[in-house]
């Protein structure tokens, strides 16, 4: 998100059939009339500006302005200037007075992104605002009243910053009214697959572009450190460049190799639940496995597989020789070769 957008009334779509995001959502329709604060709590990229939107455009000031602040984005010097305006001559560069955000949202609603990184002599004079509902712009001396309806989003606790030192425990509880929790995608994998059909919807180039069973099961097996925001951008890449069909050997790197232990573990099914076989038997199990899926995994480029180890490639070669895979003697599952 770059520092602030207004917006207009637009419909706000929330795609999901997870039970924790649906019941959010009836969270916010029982409160979206009123004007009470709400605060989001999630990581970074989970969706906590749509649920803003969401916010928004489904209360009574859907018609009025959206602005949204990205806090973490905006320089700490000139923090005070933009969220209160400023009058002319507060400053050196302040040659003519200027509109704050809070007043630009008069009426409607302020979204303050990452409110946990606001310092805090910033923290006070926004209590203060909210409190007695008028401001003071930088260098004024006339208060200003403004009718907003507050949400803020924080990537960690607050709880935790105030326990710290970092945060006050007085705006805390003023803008912590409604509190929502929003859950990273990898707890809600169920709605991956209804992501990547509307993000492919979105961003390609032809109508036709599926994506196949094994990339999507690949899809839902990642982690998405970067939750929506990732896969948001990860779809977006692989939908300009496919043509027919998003296949497994499409995706990235790190999206095909990280169901790795799942697939090792299936693999040695044997070796960990088989009590008859010795310490030594167990290892070269695993060993062997792990040789084959690098193999697969690089198409049985041998250089490639060696990386994939993080081992030299003479030690590769050995470890091949070990187990008589040497001559590119591989079973045909892994290279395709009859």
């Amino acid at each position: 998100m770059g520092n602030f957008i207004m917006q207009n009334h637009k419909p706000v779509h929330l795609i999901t059939k997870n039970q924790q995001i649906q019941d959010i959502i009836d969270k916010i329709d029982k409160i979206a009339h009123s004007d009470s604060s709400v605060l989001l709590v999630g990581e970074t990229g989970a969706g906590k500006e749509i649920f803003a939107d969401y916010i928004h455009h489904t209360s009574n000031r859907r018609g009025k302005s959206f602005v949204k602040v990205g806090l973490s984005a905006l320089p700490a010097e000139l923090l005070e200037s933009e969220l209160f305006g400023h009058e002319k001559g507060a400053f050196t560069s302040a040659h003519s007075e200027k509109q704050g955000l809070f007043e630009m949202a008069d009426k409607g609603t302020i979204f303050l992104d990452d409110i946990d990184d606001v310092p805090l002599t910033i923290q006070s004079k926004l209590l203060r605002v909210l409190e007695s509902r008028e401001l003071l712009r930088v260098g004024g001396t006339d208060a200003i009243p403004v009718d907003v309806r507050l949400i803020t989003a924080s990537k960690v606790d607050l709880k935790v910053l105030i326990d710290m030192g970092r945060f006050r425990s007085d705006l805390y509880y003023r803008i912590n009214v409604v509190p929502l929790n929003i859950p990273p995608l990898r707890e809600r994998r169920e709605d991956i697959p209804l992501l990547v059909d509307y993000f492919i919807n979105r961003y390609a180039n032809t109508q036709d572009l599926h994506v196949t069973s094994e990339a999507m099961k690949a899809l839902i097996a990642y982690g998405w450190p970067g939750n929506v925001r990732e896969l948001r951008n990860v779809v977006q890449r692989l939908a300009l460049f496919a043509e027919d069909e998003i296949t497994d050997k499409e995706l990235p790197q790190e999206i095909r190799h990280a169901d790795g232990m799942a697939e090792l573990m299936k693999a040695c099914d044997r070796c960990f639940y088989e009590q008859s076989m010795s310490f030594d038997q167990v290892v070269s199990c695993l060993e062997l496995n792990l040789l084959l899926k690098a193999l697969k995994d690089s198409e049985c480029n041998q250089s490639q597989a060696a990386r994939l180890l993080k081992m030299s490639l003479s030690t590769f070669r050995d470890k091949l020789k070990k187990y008589e895979l040497l001559h590119n003697n591989f079973p045909e599952h892994i290279c395709g070769k009859p």
